[in-house]
């Protein structure tokens, strides 16, 4: 939940900061920013609580990955901007990256190239 916060409450201190400096085409990828920030901080939570649950029920990670699948196309769909486009098709081949591990064998998976993809996130959307 922290890393949640962190992310989230980035992301809106950035959408302010870009949103005063520049205008409407900022205002919305500021938004687009949020939108972004909020899913991928819900979705790293969940593959971060199904992971640590892999031993008591290993199909809460295969949950977790269809619920990410799931709030990236929606995001998708909602943003114009390449960068977070870009950013977003990342976080997908983490999880992609997560799933073939899975489907070898893995119940532990490394969750880093979508904590990578989340972090990446953050970038695009702070100004400067």
């Amino acid at each position: 939940m922290k890393r949640r916060r962190s992310i989230a409450l980035a992301v809106a201190t950035a959408a302010v900061a870009v949103t005063g400096l520049v205008g409407c085409g900022a205002l919305d990828k500021a938004m687009d920013c949020v939108k972004t920030a909020e899913a991928i901080a819900t979705s790293v939570d969940k593959l971060q609580q199904a992971v640590s649950d892999a031993s008591n029920d290993p199909t809460k990670i295969e949950e977790a990955l269809n619920s990410i699948d799931t709030e990236l196309g929606n995001l998708k769909g909602t943003t114009d901007n390449a960068d977070l486009s870009k950013a977003v098709d990342d976080l997908n081949k983490g999880v992609d990256t997560v799933r073939e591990s899975v489907k070898n064998g893995d119940t532990t998976p490394d969750i880093k190239p979508v904590t990578d993809a989340a972090a990446e996130i953050g970038k695009v959307c702070t100004p400067g």
